[in-house]
């Protein structure tokens, strides 16, 4: 049976399908260094950003959360250096992980846009946390899921908190295999067994979907080589959890009880650091954007950028 598209799941589902004008570029935002960046939705709504996780391209965002997104705002997805079809410069251009929020400013530059709402996942979460206190002027509202207060251990593991979960064990196993030599069969069993564990086990897990996701993730990309950059990038900078609490933002902190990287209560010291924070919880959901929490997903995120954009005019 082929996996079916996030459209065909909507239409089977009676979900429905709006079709949005979809146009993809790369824009140049340091010397050497090109993004590619594809948008969607009406030109002159609001623009809402999306910053991936590490290692991960921009079409991770499944496609049937960005036409959800899109009926309100100008929808915007892009891939980090060193993933997808952006340049691949670390090699030869080492940088550090708070290098990847300042691409997201001058991304913006090179569209245009004065402010936007930002969307963050796993370390995307952590990029939309430096922009709040970097560049709170760029930024209308944000909403971060599946990450944790800024701070990034060197061993990955929260030692030293009795409050605060470390990631779970078999993760961290796994991810120490990350840029080992594999067959693309292989590294797609690898990255099909790498969802497993990150979707959690509070909702059942679909492997079609995310063989799927990974297989046109190696099209868009043309490789099946894996990402390893983000991994190897200098974290100095970003113990600055307790420079939270100056952000005044409007910001949503996306609850995941399900996530075995960044588990409850993460979510919660979250919001609790940011003034301006409010805190849902999406049920079941762990460290995936699966098509099993979408729906909850985008109503949470719809509700924070709409009511911004509302109290705003």
């Amino acid at each position: 049976m082929q996996p079916q598209s996030d459209h065909a799941v909507a239409r089977a589902t009676g979900h429905a399908v709006t079709e949005h004008a979809v146009t993809a570029r790369r824009v140049t935002v340091a010397t050497g260094v090109e993004l590619w960046v594809e948008e969607r939705g009406a030109p002159d709504a609001t623009p809402l950003l999306l910053v991936m996780g590490a290692n991960a391209s921009g079409l991770t965002w499944p496609d049937a959360l960005l036409d959800r997104l899109a009926a309100h705002h100008r929808v915007i997805r892009y891939d980090h250096r060193d993933t997808g079809r952006s340049s691949r410069v670390f090699a030869t251009a080492p940088y550090a992980i708070r290098d990847l929020a300042d691409d997201v400013v001058r991304l913006l530059d090179a569209l245009g846009i004065e402010r936007a709402h930002l969307v963050g996942a796993s370390l995307g979460g952590t990029l939309v946390q430096l922009l709040l206190l970097d560049h709170p002027d760029r930024v209308r509202s944000g909403t971060v899921y599946a990450t944790s207060a800024l701070w990034f251990p060197a061993d990955g593991a929260w030692a030293g908190s009795a409050v605060l979960p470390n990631p779970d064990p078999r993760v961290l196993e796994l991810w120490s295999h990350l840029g080992d030599e594999r067959t693309p069969e292989q590294e797609l069993d690898f990255r099909v067994a790498h969802w497993r564990l990150l979707h959690g086990d509070a909702l059942p897990f679909d492997p079609a979907e995310f063989r799927e996701l990974e297989e046109r993730v190696a099209a868009h990309s043309g490789t099946w080589q894996p990402a390893t950059a983000h991994a190897l990038a200098d974290r100095s900078g970003l113990d600055r959890a307790a420079e939270l609490t100056r952000v005044t933002v409007p910001t949503l902190v996306v609850e995941a009880p399900a996530d075995p990287v960044n588990p409850p209560p993460h979510a919660e010291h979250l919001a609790s650091l940011i003034g301006s924070a409010r805190l849902v919880t999406v049920p079941g959901m762990g460290h995936t954007t699966s098509r099993a929490v979408l729906d909850p997903l985008a109503d949470a995120i719809l509700g924070h950028t709409t009511a911004v954009d509302a109290a705003a005019r």
